[in-house]
């Protein structure tokens, strides 16, 4: 009976209590409240099961953040250490993430499809086999994936003014502690330095929506206007973001045009100055940081020559004759190798203070897919042959187009080359891929018509196919006469490709 008793002493009444025996009745014992004895079992039930978090990892150098492609486990299943758990699209490619610990996968936090999940997000839980996975106990900051975002400053009502950055819907709600922010919302939060706090939220369950945060930038600039011009009055706020911006727009007429152009809204007509908001992948937000820093901090020098490929052309048919399929684009990657071991000392990289000269030739190709341009590398092209190249080209550049490319199979390099002849380009110039020095632009091979001498020392009118190519060099490592010195002998190497035989 002692075990049925709810004990006011606490913990230490009841060991005194089974060590001096059964009480009399009344002394100092009280019987617990109703419901009081179904708590005290249910304590651990509500503390649930402890759970091994797995979080967003690192899956390459560049990588900020994730999207969830697809679960390849569902909650419930037993999960080994190296099973795969999950396809996770970083800024290169889609890459499958392994399992580094034995259990149950208990719950999935971040749902197939979910976006820019940040390196350190909390994405799922295991269990230790044997425990019950369905009571696995949910981290506080785990319990919704929104809840990555970061945490709001607590809301304040805005001061009584005639500012018109302060319309009356910017009232505190009381409890609401932080805003849950959708993507698109986010990314224009961070790029124009907003506080969500100064707005409502519309969305369903409190989301921060992108809709919200165009109107709080539009406020934002009517607020800027407003110190310009004192006298005009509050605006009412306005239903859909398109009547917003045509406000906005009538509040800032003395500028030739807004600011800020409305977004359009879906399943209207299209407004005048409005645009479609189209959200960038990582791989493109990637791509623009790098392009971006490789224009603004890499002197670039451009260099370029004609090649005449006429050998390669007659060379390949002959191959063709025993089944070998090699493309033009394969006897250049060749001749670049070749081309490097004979100049070691284009074959470099700069760190930021120093240059160094890389003893293996890897040879990044440039190959577009829908979510961008990447770059896989050949390993080690020198000791190749042009069938070996072809197929490794091949391969790479279809793992590539079905984003399945493996770190080790993009990270690195020490020489770039992209090929737009294929598109009918002539000419261009490329930007360089740091940290390495030096990239090869190849346009397509064309007709021209040149005057040759023939064994008789007569002149006369022959076609030839030309080919340009400009190599884009970081001036602070490949000055311009070793990087004309480069295109030289790259030249004939191509034009006679028996000579790649001798490397």
């Amino acid at each position: 009976m002692a075990a049925s008793l709810w004990l006011s002493c606490g913990g230490r009444g009841a060991m005194r209590l089974l060590l001096r025996g059964r009480p009399a009745l009344g002394t100092g014992v009280s019987f617990p409240a109703p419901g009081g004895w179904r708590r005290l079992h249910e304590t651990g039930k509500l503390r649930g099961t402890p759970g091994i978090k797995v979080l967003m990892p690192a899956l390459s150098p560049t990588m900020e953040e994730g999207n969830i492609v697809k679960w390849l486990k569902k909650e419930g299943e037993t999960v080994n250490a190296g099973d795969a758990l999950c396809e996770i699209e970083t800024d290169k490619a889609v890459i499958t993430m392994e399992s580094s610990d034995d259990g149950i996968l208990a719950k999935i936090l971040v749902e197939e499809g979910s976006k820019n999940v940040r390196l350190g997000s909390l994405i799922c839980l295991l269990v230790e086999e044997g425990q019950d996975w369905k009571q696995v106990e949910i981290p506080a900051d785990g319990s919704d994936p929104s809840s990555l975002a970061p945490p709001a400053p607590v809301l304040t009502s805005a001061p009584a003014g005639p500012s018109v950055s302060a319309p009356p819907k910017l009232e505190h709600q009381p409890g609401k502690l932080q805003v849950r922010l959708s993507p698109a919302a986010r990314n224009i939060l961070e790029t124009h330095g907003l506080d969500p706090s100064n707005i409502t939220p519309s969305g369903p369950r409190g989301i921060f929506t992108k809709e919200d945060a165009l109107k709080l930038l539009q406020e934002k600039h009517k607020g800027k206007t407003s110190e310009l011009k004192p006298v005009v009055s509050p605006a009412p706020p306005q239903p859909t973001a398109v009547a917003s911006a045509m406000q906005a727009t009538a509040v800032t007429s003395a500028y030739p045009r807004p600011a800020v152009p409305p977004v359009s809204t879906p399943g209207q007509p299209a407004a005048l100055g409005t645009f479609t908001e189209i959200p960038a992948s990582n791989i493109r937000r990637v791509i623009a940081k790098r392009l971006t820093e490789s224009k603004t901090t890499i002197p670039h020098a451009y260099a370029a020559a004609d090649c005449d490929i006429d050998a390669i052309l007659i060379l390949r048919k002959e191959l063709a004759k025993d089944d070998i399929k090699v493309s033009v684009n394969d006897f250049i990657i060749k001749a670049t190798a070749v081309t490097l071991k004979q100049m070691p000392d284009v074959n470099v990289a700069w760190d930021g203070e120093v240059c160094r000269q890389l003893q293996s030739i890897d040879i990044s190709i440039a190959v577009a897919t829908d979510r961008g341009l990447i770059t896989p590398i050949i390993k080690d092209v020198a000791a190749k042959g042009i069938k070996e190249i072809a197929a490794s080209a091949k391969a790479l550049a279809k793992k590539a187009r079905d984003g399945k490319l493996l770190p080790e199979e993009y990270q690195g390099g020490s020489f770039s080359i992209s090929n737009l002849g294929m598109f009918g380009v002539n000419d261009f110039t490329a930007v360089i891929n740091p940290p390495q020095a030096c990239i090869l632009a190849v346009g397509r091979a064309r007709p021209e018509l040149k005057i040759v001498e023939d064994e008789e020392g007569n002149e006369k009118l022959k076609q030839h196919q030309l080919m340009t190519m400009t190599l884009s060099s970081d001036g602070r490592v490949v000055d311009d006469g070793l990087a004309s010195k480069f295109l030289e002998t790259l030249k004939a190497n191509i034009e006679n490709p028996m000579r790649l035989a001798l490397c």
